[in-house]
């Protein structure tokens, strides 16, 4: 007789979202199935299909918990923003940069094809990734009202250019394009300085 799994009660849903993003580090998105999932951490395909009704339920909720990540991250940088409002958009950028060095497997699926295209969003990721970029938004916004930003330039438009300047930089990182950290600081600083020459008063 088959001895039963036991059933890891309690943190099952987060130890399922870390195993999961540990195995398509190591063997990408196809290389994952719930089955799998499953046996590595040691529990019932019943147990994990509890927590995550398929496959694409689970990628969704490890794009969501990188949003979350980064919005708790965001919202830390806002309390310790001070009146430089350059210094501060160098620390912000770099943050992001790092943030997708340390933890590429979800960021990846939080602005990849996994998920997006091929894949089917959550309203719950939908709802995460929306709010993260939101902030950013408010943010500009807030600047222009401050009159630290030009506000001949609309302040949805200046985030996405920008936003999608920050995914390219991370992309090349990630991808092995650039290696050198010091490069990547660098290209940092003069992605802000170019975008505050562009959008200043």
């Amino acid at each position: 007789m088959t001895a039963r799994k036991p059933y890891h009660h309690g943190n099952l849903h987060q130890k399922l979202l870390e195993e999961a993003t540990r195995m398509i580090g190591e063997q990408g998105v196809d290389g994952i199935s719930m089955r799998s999932l499953a046996e590595r951490v040691g529990v019932s395909r019943t147990a994990a299909y509890h927590h995550f009704k398929d496959k694409n339920a689970l990628l969704c909720a490890i794009a969501e918990q990188g949003f979350q990540t980064w919005q708790a991250h965001f919202a830390q940088l806002m309390r310790e923003q001070s009146g430089d409002m350059n210094r501060w958009l160098k620390a912000f950028v770099r943050s992001y940069l790092d943030l997708s060095w340390k933890h590429p497997e979800e960021y990846d699926l939080m602005f990849g094809r996994p998920v997006w295209k091929n894949g089917e969003p959550t309203e719950s990721l939908k709802a995460a990734s929306f709010a993260c970029f939101q902030d950013y938004v408010d943010l500009i916004r807030s600047w222009q009202e401050k009159g630290k930003l030009s506000k001949d330039i609309d302040c949805l438009r200046l985030a996405q250019v920008s936003w999608s300047m920050l995914h390219g930089m991370s992309r090349l990182l990630n991808d092995g394009i650039y290696l050198d950290r010091n490069s990547i600081d660098a290209m940092s600083d003069s992605a802000v300085e170019m975008i505050l020459a562009a959008a200043t008063v």
